[in-house]
């Protein structure tokens, strides 16, 4: 998956955190926000801007799971398997989400549109199974909820039949 990245995006962020040394995380999380992913273009160009050694920055992204080093969609699902949500049905929830989009855990679909993962927990516990889209908490899933949130013009023609 080859494609160009637009670095001016990079110039803004750089400039604003250019000189605040401990400021690392907050520009790699800026950068990610503007590209959805961590470029390796972006990151030796922020490299080559500040000073700071590759092998650094490097460290910082693989160490932290909220990084990421390939393309993301541009809505996240992300499936709690903690143990409220594993104990009432997580698994049927992920696979129906898997059915619907097209794609397993930690992947992609081509077009960018999704990017699904699973997390231990994200505190909704009287809520589960639960599942986020973006910012969107989604409580007490089921499989039909499922398929509903994915179709919505399919369950309104239903509701109308």
């Amino acid at each position: 998956m080859s494609t160009e990245i637009d670095l001016s995006l990079l110039e803004p962020i750089v400039k604003k955190y250019k000189d605040q040394g401990d400021s690392l995380i907050t520009v790699l999380q800026r950068i990610q926000a503007a590209y959805t992913y961590l470029p390796e273009e972006a990151l030796f160009l922020l490299s080559k801007k500040t000073g700071i050694a590759m092998s650094r920055i490097f460290s910082v992204v693989t160490f932290y799971a909220q990084f990421y080093l390939t393309p993301r969609g541009r809505n996240t699902i992300k499936i709690c398997c903690g143990t409220a949500c594993h104990v009432r049905g997580a698994a049927r929830i992920l696979e129906a989400v898997e059915r619907e989009i097209g794609i397993k855990d930690g992947e992609t679909t081509a077009d960018l549109e999704y990017s699904l993962e699973t997390l231990a927990c994200i505190g909704a516990c009287a809520l589960a199974p639960t599942m986020v889209i973006n910012h969107t908490t989604y409580g007490k899933m089921t499989p039909d909820k499922v398929t509903k949130i994915f179709n919505p013009k399919e369950n309104k023609e239903q509701e109308v039949e």
